[in-house]
């Protein structure tokens, strides 16, 4: 199976060596040197994951993240120029998986993308889940409550597939904290975890009918079908 990656860096020789640095059977690389190249590419090869320059000659690398989130989990990986806790959270804030700062290891590019790629959701057997009141189409990005369409952020959609993906079995905050953020980020606090739980929660709620995200008190959370709760 192949699994194709996007460099998108301007730095033309940068580009190469972590072309040349990330070489693994298998995988394939694509590389874009603007963000119009950038998005050019992600339209007509649909790649499985992006490293993703902050600054371009042409625009800015959030941008694109931004646009990208609107309707994709795609793993993406920043790299920045500057060593400032804003960039960081900035793009942890749209939905990067994680960041580098320049100048980087290529040794610990390696080791974060393959972090990531370990990392990332299993997809569903299905991509459609049907039950009680819900419908979920996570090709498409459609989701109905009570025959309503509700509108789910990415952390929310990769909660939301893991736990229709595992009925009934207890998830612990560890690893769904893994799963779902980066690879062990000093700073994402639990309290990202429980936050996200929340609003996923009061989306998911039914009148009358309770709700399938069940905490396990002291370990995590588990899904349970409605006529189970």
């Amino acid at each position: 199976m192949t699994y194709r990656i996007l460099v998108a860096e301007d730095d033309r020789g940068l580009n190469q060596g972590i072309r040349l640095a990330l070489q693994k059977e298998g995988w394939l690389f694509d590389a874009a040197y603007t963000l119009k190249e950038a998005r050019e590419i992600y339209r007509e090869q649909r790649p499985d994951m992006i490293l993703l320059d902050v600054n371009f000659p042409d625009g800015n690398g959030f941008d694109f993240l931004r646009d990208l989130r609107r309707d994709s989990d795609l793993p993406v990986l920043m790299i920045t120029a500057n060593d400032l806790e804003l960039d960081e959270v900035t793009g942890l804030t749209l939905g990067a998986d994680d960041y580098i700062t320049k100048p980087f290891s290529l040794m610990a590019l390696r080791a974060r993308v393959e972090n990531i790629k370990k990392r990332m959701v299993p997809k569903l057997v299905k991509s459609d889940y049907t039950e009680a009141g819900y419908q979920f189409d996570f090709e498409t990005l459609k989701f109905y409550v009570d025959g309503q369409e509700i509108q789910f952020s990415v952390p929310e959609q990769k909660l939301l597939k893991l736990f229709v993906a595992h009925p009934g079995q207890t998830l612990p905050r560890e690893r769904l904290i893994e799963l779902i953020w980066t690879c062990g980020m000093e700073y994402v606090d639990e309290n990202a975890l429980s936050v996200t739980i929340s609003r996923l929660r009061k989306k998911l709620s039914i009148k009358g009918k309770g709700n399938p995200i069940h905490t396990v008190y002291g370990v995590g959370y588990t899904w349970k079908r409605m006529e189970e709760s």
